[in-house]
């Protein structure tokens, strides 16, 4: 595995997730035309609550990344698997059923040229960073590096953005910012509440969906 289990990634409703990612990407034994791999997302603070993912790439998508290897692949199959927590897709049991996971040209916009998990304005990427900060604070982080490239694909925001996001957060006293890297205050770490309602209500929302399909 590539991926760094102890990394969190923070979906927009507000979930903490730590991926792991079983690499390579396989070719499907079953014919179909797409390659696999196995993915396995923790929801932190939920006792061990995972949803386990096959993550199918269609040859189309294939075609337009320079490899499959982790370097090339990884930061979009994160980012699709955190948009299909967004969508409700997958579910957070104690024995989870391994989903599929379509990574097909819905990620990847052919008129653009580009990858695309949706546009996030000026409001959704301060709220993403006050988030993030404050459970990667929680998670033992005291340094956090806000031009992360990944997130910064899946908010569809230029690194500058993030950064003057950032610096009006750090105006505000929410956060501590150094150059490039970020650190909680206690103005942050004062709102822990809202922070871990919008945790539950996310988690909620998601269980109450799969409910409702189960009948």
């Amino acid at each position: 595995m590539s991926t760094d289990q102890n990394q969190l990634w923070i979906t927009l409703s507000g979930l903490p997730l730590r991926i792991a990612l079983e690499w390579p990407y396989k070719k499907s034994v079953s014919g179909a035309d797409f390659y696999v791999l196995h993915a396995t997302l923790t929801l932190e603070d939920s006792g061990g609550l995972q949803a386990t993912a096959a993550v199918q790439l269609t040859l189309t998508v294939a075609e337009v990344l320079p490899s499959l290897e982790p370097r090339d692949s990884e930061a979009p199959t994160i980012n699709t698997l955190r948009k299909a927590v967004d969508a409700k897709d997958l579910e957070f049991m104690k024995n989870p059923k391994r989903v599929p996971v379509p990574f097909n040209t819905r990620r990847w916009n052919l008129k653009r040229q580009r990858w695309d998990f949706g546009v996030a304005d000026e409001a959704t990427v301060s709220r993403f960073l006050l988030r993030n900060l404050y459970w990667q604070s929680k998670a033992g982080v005291t340094r956090f590096h806000v031009l992360n490239a990944v997130d910064a694909q899946y908010l569809d925001t230029a690194g500058e953005g993030m950064l003057a996001a950032a610096k009006k957060l750090a105006d505000e006293g929410m956060i501590r910012l150094e150059g490039e890297y970020a650190m909680a205050t206690p103005a942050l770490i004062a709102r822990r509440d809202e922070f871990e309602r919008d945790r539950r209500a996310a988690q909620e929302a998601l269980e109450k969906k799969h409910a409702f399909e189960r009948g």
